[in-house]
């Protein structure tokens, strides 16, 4: 790929501090205030997966929509967690929206190519979303239909802790955090600029894979945090943040891990 011009290079560059930052900062800053707003509205217990069709709207609307026990809680379930994921991967990944704004920069199709790989990239989390949702509901159906282990609901909490502790030493999660932190050899392996919107979907696609890869379990510990606390969230959203984009990120990850092990024994030991 040539160079651009000086003019034009410079060009970009400006545009990209005066427009495309601001932007991207705008949609993150919007999608925590929203989650500010929903929890602490009415309608806030559905972000803790509550019973969404007890009362209220979703009551209502579960009655008049067609198989609507199953349709409208899966709605404000999906839109919950794409606020969440918004509000808390979006600022892990600024580092590759920043790669190819700038190397895209100068194409017509400059912003339909950025918006499809933000797209891509909620795609893959919202995939991972419903099936965090389905693991979460079979789990406390198991529970609820046991009466043994109704009594011991700890249990999920501690083994989700556990269970992103655990990770924080995987060779898995090592080399998926390679992949996130190098974000300009990724754009450069994987973008070929040919059928561009297809490509666009699918490298965003492709690095939430890698996303999704690294940070899974520590998203799990939301189900056992509260999905509706907004410290929590903010406080992951920090941790993976800093593990994907600081120079010592990586240096987090062991520390992070013996926590969460110590903190998963604790309650073990303090409810056995």
């Amino acid at each position: 790929m040539k160079p651009p011009p000086a003019g034009l290079a410079f060009g970009g560059a400006a545009r990209h501090r005066r427009v495309f930052l601001p932007v991207l900062v705008a949609l993150i800053a919007l999608a925590w205030a929203t989650l500010w707003a929903w929890a602490r509205s009415p309608y806030g217990r559905y972000l803790e997966h509550g019973d969404w069709t007890a009362s209220g709207p979703a009551a209502f609307l579960c009655r008049v929509v067609p198989a609507g026990d199953v349709v409208v809680p899966m709605v404000l379930y999906a839109s919950a967690w794409i606020l969440m994921t918004a509000a808390m991967m979006l600022p892990t990944t600024l580092p590759l929206f920043n790669t190819f704004d700038r190397l895209t920069a100068q194409r017509p199709d400059h912003g339909r190519l950025l918006t499809l790989l933000g797209l891509g990239y909620m795609a893959v989390w919202g995939a991972f979303g419903l099936l965090a949702h389905a693991l979460h509901s079979a789990v406390l159906s198991l529970f609820a239909s046991v009466p043994a282990l109704a009594w011991h609901g700890w249990l999920i909490g501690a083994a989700s802790i556990a269970l992103a502790g655990a990770f924080q030493f995987s060779k898995l999660k090592y080399r998926c955090l390679d992949k996130c932190r190098t974000p300009l050899s990724f754009v450069i392996e994987h973008w070929r600029g040919a059928g561009q919107a297809w490509h666009a979907f699918a490298l965003g696609a492709h690095h939430g894979l890698f996303c999704v890869g690294c940070c899974w379990a520590l998203m799990l510990l939301m189900f056992a945090l509260g999905t509706g606390s907004l410290g929590w969230m903010l406080l992951l959203a920090a941790v993976m943040a800093v593990e994907k984009n600081v120079r010592w990120g990586q240096r987090l990850s062991t520390p992070l891990g013996v926590a969460l092990l110590s903190w998963a024994a604790v309650l073990v030991a303090t409810h056995a």
